[in-house]
């Protein structure tokens, strides 16, 4: 009788990155593109205990595409704090734990912020898995200074709440960084330039590494105007430069 294969090098770095009993995963999906999935990313989903996702219809079929199977937990904005509890008494079952939000990284403006400080607190290790975020994605291909940057993720819905943050970041030295929702971005575009004035630089980017991605980036008054112009569908990451920056 022969003995065993030897495990090979692959099979051996699989298993040591495979995601370890007791640890909690921030696992960054992609934003659009499926190929923007790491590695890494993957085996930990592939390996996890639980997958803890924002919305299981969204990530069941992100598995599915990967071809992977895991049990999912719930964990989004309306039953954050006592879904967070129960993943740190799975954790100290010796569970491992990833935590995924329906795009991107979580935490950023995504649920994930509450499990992560209860690890913390309860002394569990919490293991980063890098990967897509449209905020550093659009930042880095914006032409926008990128030195320093504020992130205020979203504004609050009504105008007045809005143009009260555009007024006192009007002089701001570094970058502005926002997400904005589909339904108010031409409301937030014609804001800007009335607080900013229409010569301000700024950028809106819609769909970033999906099919119909677009970049509108100028002056606030051009941008306004051709926003006007454009379908307003999708998601969008808005920026806005330091007073007296030009492109």
């Amino acid at each position: 009788m022969s003995e065993p294969a030897a495990p090979s090098p692959a099979d051996e770095t699989a298993a040591r990155l495979a995601a370890r009993p007791g640890h909690l995963y921030v696992v960054a999906t992609p934003i659009g593109n499926l190929s923007d999935l790491t590695e890494r990313a993957r085996l930990i989903l592939a390996t996890a205990d639980l997958v803890a996702c924002e919305d299981t219809r969204t990530t069941g079929a992100l598995l599915t595409r990967l071809g992977l199977h895991r049990p999912l937990f719930p964990y989004h904005d309306h039953n954050e704090t006592a879904a967070a509890d129960q993943l740190v008494a799975r954790l100290r079952e010796g569970k491992s734990v990833a935590v995924v939000s329906d795009a991107g990284t979580p935490a950023i403006s995504d649920p994930g912020f509450r499990v992560v400080r209860a690890c913390r607190r309860a002394g569990l290790p919490v293991v980063p898995v890098p990967g897509a975020c449209a905020l550093a994605a659009v930042l880095s291909a914006s032409g926008l200074p990128s030195d320093g940057f504020l992130f205020a993720g979203f504004l609050p819905p009504k105008t007045s709440a809005r143009s009260a943050f555009l007024e006192k970041y009007r002089d701001f030295d570094y970058t502005l960084a926002l997400y904005e929702s589909c339904h108010r971005v031409d409301k937030f575009a014609a804001e800007s330039v009335a607080v900013l004035g229409p010569g301000r630089v700024v950028c809106l980017a819609k769909e970033v590494t999906k099919l119909h991605e677009t970049w509108l980036v100028g002056p606030a008054g051009e941008v306004a105007g051709r926003l006007a112009k454009t379908s307003l569908k999708g998601e969008f990451v808005v920026l806005i430069a330091p007073n007296g920056f030009a492109l």
